[in-house]
């Protein structure tokens, strides 16, 4: 395991150094993401990998794009109760691109989804405290997913709704999850 802990860690860290050269701006969340794979070791308490460190661990996401590319996919999250991109935790997968594609073809039920590129966004954001699991940090990796010849998704029992949005649209709402908002500038506007 350490082995595969290391590799890991070393493609995580190729993707963060590429991202800070396309985004110079966000240095400071890349920082983040590479202090917290400084910090790991084997055990899941450690593990960036893992839910179990619970001072902060690694999950994935999709920016889920309609085939034009105008519109984006959005759940309503079932326990945060606020509309995002689709994504969950790593559990111990070292392939935060893999992660993202299953997570966006589990949460949408659309087949035929691809993923496009390299990492595209980097979020650490607080999750509140849940039951009995303390509050913590998720590092948030996000890849560009596309759809296929299928847009129809399927609500799973993550998600409240789902909805196709239009991303110019979110990209000047006040009123929208500030991250989904500065990944709809990014779409717009790659570097």
């Amino acid at each position: 395991m350490h082995a595969q802990t290391d590799t890991a860690g070393d493609t995580v860290a190729e993707a963060l150094i590429d991202y800070r050269r396309r985004w110079p701006g966000e240095a400071g969340v890349v920082t983040m993401f590479e202090e917290l794979l400084a910090a790991r070791d084997d055990t899941p308490a450690s593990n960036p990998f893992m839910r179990e460190r619970l001072a902060g661990h690694l999950t994935a996401s999709s920016w889920l794009v309609d085939r034009s590319g105008l519109r984006v996919l959005l759940t309503h999250h079932r326990k945060l109760d606020r509309w995002l991109q689709l994504g969950g935790h790593a559990d111990g997968d070292i392939d935060l691109a893999r992660v993202a594609l299953r997570e966006a073809e589990e949460e949408s039920g659309i087949d035929g989804l691809t993923l496009e590129g390299g990492l595209f966004d980097l979020d650490r954001h607080w999750i509140p405290e849940r039951g009995d699991v303390p509050g913590h940090w998720h590092y948030d990796a996000r890849y560009v997913v596309r759809a296929g010849a299928s847009e129809d998704f399927v609500v799973s029992a993550e998600s409240l709704d789902l909805a196709w949005r239009d991303i110019e649209a979110i990209a000047e709402d006040p009123d929208a999850d500030a991250s989904l908002r500065r990944m709809a500038r990014k779409w717009l506007r790659p570097a």
